[in-house]
């Protein structure tokens, strides 16, 4: 097992020494640029409370000191350290060459480290100021060494809860804020430092890393400081992961004190110290070839390496998404042009550009169609179907129209005359009311489209509209002014419909059910009604005592109550009063009690003077000589209502209503057919049509193009952005496509045979969460 681990050692130098560069090289492009990629990089970032040990880990790292110190806090802007593997050859003195180089000022190298960490102090005091406050933005600073492993690195500010300083009472939260902002991303490994000293359930660095990486998988923790634990107590169960479990494990080191650090004790003499501490202590010497700041520095080598490379698809494939992204939005906003064919050119397609928009959005043909909502004009195709043509069909031809009402102009139309025939005048009168009613409906109609047309003019401006906003309010207005001006002769030629269909009552339609028709049809509603009242008073005269007195009251309904409770109409009552007296003076009468008959003449009446004699042999009879009284009219009132319908008269109700509901429909499918074609002829297609003739004839003249083509300030800021940032983005492709063809296939064949925590496999360790071997 030792070979195989001896021997796979060898495999893991290129990944890391092939990727890691790479992503540091990415991290510089953006930081030189100035721009915020859309992407998350892969890189460490190190947590930790404040005096938890993270700067000694990350000098112990670099191998020399370079970082402030003090009793408060230290780091108040975030740090990205990157550790870059140099030749090892020797200079002309003898001494290896090892210099640092910050981004912020390039070109320059600092051999003396301490200068270096000189000039982190000034640079966290341009940003942050000289009192402890804090700042985001990030310093970057590159170690060239042959002492070190490629590694990248972000040291954040240590979490504290006490404010200092200028520090702000919401320091704490602020700091938690900002490691989060960098540890969140799945891109992100995570090395939680904390003290052995410390009950690792308080620690701050694994509960802010457990918020994001609650199963650990990208954490890698850090005992710290074990050569100052508490006599009788070790961090061995914490490094065996026994207490609080992470996917890649502990390393424990041990770091400098404050007193070999005040008598300037080399970081090489420590790590010396540290390797003789770990395999001369009883309880650690199993675990000596795992802890310790060396094999700290090959795990996160390793881990980095094999992290990059497992997030390094996706990486392309996000930077290729975010090019063709921007390289579009970047072609939107073309050129700049000032030459007056130029001009013009660029003015005539941004017009032929929108107006092709429109059309490809009305007939149902745009790119950018919707698939969570209807759009175009298919919401035209809706609003002529499912609500002009639904609407209509719910309309009631005689819903307002009481039978009262029908009698009344029926009557009225007849003037002094009785009727023979259904008279044609309040058929015609009524028809043309009701027809009179779809003209609102059928405005309405046109001024929806009118609105769905305005919305879409919205919707289809075409991206170069936004670059110069003033064509765009120009290009509004003459749409807005071709669209009402189209609207008046839809609405003029609704109204013109309307009017022909009253002007005209077409009763010789194929369609229309006819005079003839009508009548029979209403009489046999007429007589089916009669025949169920009928019925219906033969089963009242039949609960009756068997007496044939039938004592009548006159309703206010016209309908007359009889002692047993049965209803019959006053004029069935009149008749059969009248057949008996004719009957007891030996007359009959002409008219038969139930059926009304269309011819009506006063011949077969009995005078009043016959009536009287005959009612009564009892009464007196007097002749009209011997009156002593005048008989006065009635005068008239000055609203004259009809009095109940006789049985002609409903039956030339129903013939009416039968008339108007079967002309109305007839007139109801020509407006449903006539109303959409013409707004469909003089609004939406002849705007079409004419849309980008319009625009040229309005907007495309010479002395409008500097106005016109104007862009705002933020728009050209808007374009540099945009380029710059395209560039950054093909910068960063390019670099990716230069990596090794065996980088790249090493990922589906590669295979640590290393432990969990990433280094070789030793005998003798025993066995844990962390010590499973991973083949």
């Amino acid at each position: 097992m030792e070979d195989n681990g001896h021997a796979s050692e060898p495999q893991a130098a290129p990944l890391g020494y092939s990727l890691i560069p790479v992503v540091n090289k990415l991290q510089d492009i953006c930081a030189q640029s100035g721009i915020q990629l859309p992407i998350d990089l892969p890189q460490v970032a190190v947590v930790g409370s404040q005096s938890s040990g993270k700067s000694s880990v990350l000098e112990a790292l670099v191998g020399r000191d370079f970082l402030p110190r003090g009793p408060d806090i230290c780091t108040r802007r975030p740090l990205v350290l990157q550790l870059i593997q140099t030749k090892r050859a020797a200079a002309a003195d003898g001494i290896e060459e090892e210099y640092g180089e910050f981004l912020h000022l390039p070109g320059k190298r600092f051999y003396d480290f301490l200068d270096i960490r000189r000039e982190i102090q000034a640079e966290t005091e341009r940003e942050a100021g000289a009192n402890r406050a804090i700042s985001e933005r990030p310093i970057r600073l590159k170690i060239y060494s042959p002492n070190v492993l490629d590694i990248t690195l972000v040291d954040l500010p240590g979490i504290t809860r006490v404010p200092v300083g200028d520090q702000p009472s919401d320091i704490e939260a602020r700091i938690r804020t900002m490691i989060l902002s960098y540890i969140r991303p799945r891109s992100c490994l995570i090395l939680a430092v904390t003290p052995a000293n410390l009950d690792l359930a308080n620690s701050d660095a694994l509960q802010i890393a457990g918020t994001v990486d609650p199963d650990g998988s990208r954490t890698i923790g850090v005992i710290t400081k074990l050569d100052i634990m508490d006599r009788g107590t070790d961090a061995r169960n914490l490094l065996l992961g026994k207490v609080i479990p992470l996917h890649n494990g502990y390393v424990g080191v041990v770091n400098r004190s404050q007193e070999d650090i005040m008598l300037r004790r080399s970081i090489k003499d420590a790590l010396a110290a540290e390797e003789k501490y770990f395999r001369s202590h009883p309880v650690y010497i199993n675990l000596a070839d795992h802890c310790g700041v060396p094999q700290l520095a090959k795990k996160l080598n390793q881990i980095l390496g094999q992290h990059i490379r497992e997030n390094l698809p996706e990486l392309k494939a996000r930077i290729s998404s975010q090019l063709v992204s921007l390289t579009k939005e970047y072609a939107s906003y073309g050129e700049i042009t000032e030459s007056r064919s130029g001009q013009g050119a660029l003015l005539l397609n941004i017009l032929s550009k929108y107006a092709e928009a429109f059309s490809s959005l009305v007939e149902g043909k745009s790119e950018e169609m919707s698939t969570s909502e209807l759009s175009g004009g298919a919401r035209i195709h809706y609003i002529f179907q499912s609500i002009f043509v639904k609407s209509l069909e719910e309309v009631d031809p005689c819903g307002d129209l009481s039978d009262e009402y029908i009698r009344t102009a029926v009557q009225n139309a007849r003037g002094p005359r009785s009727a023979l025939f259904v008279p044609v005048v309040p058929f015609e009168v009524l028809v043309r009311r009701q027809i009179a009613q779809l003209l609102d409906p059928s405005l309405q109609c046109a001024r929806f489209i009118y609105n769905e047309l305005v919305k879409m003019t919205h919707r289809c401006r075409v991206s170069e509209l936004q670059r110069f906003p003033i064509l765009g309010r120009r290009v509004d207005e003459v749409t807005g002014n071709f669209l009402r001006e189209n609207l008046e002769p839809a609405q003029s030629i609704i109204g013109h419909i309307i009017e022909m269909e009253m002007d005209y009552i077409n009763t010789s339609h194929p369609k229309f059910i006819g005079g003839n028709k009508a009548l029979e049809d209403a009489q046999r509603q007429t007589r089916s009604s009669r025949d169920a009242l009928e019925s219906d008073l033969f089963q009242a005269s039949e609960r009756t005592s068997g007496s044939r007195a039938i004592i009548v009251r006159p309703a206010a309904n016209g309908f007359i109550r009889s002692a047993a409770n049965g209803v019959i109409n006053e004029q069935g009552a009149r008749a059969n009063t009248d057949t008996e007296r004719n009957q007891a003076t030996g007359h009959t009468s002409a008219s038969v009690w139930g059926i009304s008959s269309i011819f009506r003449g006063s011949d077969n009446r009995t005078s009043t003077r016959e009536v009287q004699r005959s009612s009564s042999h009892s009464e007196p009879v007097y002749s009209v000589e011997h009156a002593s009284t005048i008989i006065h009219l009635r005068e008239p009132p000055a609203i004259l209502r009809s009095s109940e319908p006789s049985e002609q008269e409903a039956t030339e109700i129903a013939a009416t209503k039968l008339l108007l509901t079967s002309y109305f429909d007839i007139v109801r499918k020509n407006i449903e057919d006539f109303v959409p074609k013409a707004v469909m002829h003089f609004l939406v297609n002849h705007t079409k049509r004419e849309l980008h003739n319009v625009l040229i004839e309005k907007l495309y003249r010479e002395d409008l193009f500097d106005e016109m083509l104007r862009e705002p300030e933020e728009v050209a800021v808007k374009r540099e952005h945009i380029r710059d940032t395209l560039q950054v983005l093909r910068q960063a492709f390019q670099t990716l496509d230069e990596l090794p063809l065996e980088v790249e296939a090493v990922g589906k064949g590669y295979s640590f045979s290393t432990d969990s925590i990433g280094l070789p496999r030793n005998r003798g360790l025993p066995s844990s969460s962390f010590f499973a071997t991973n083949i």
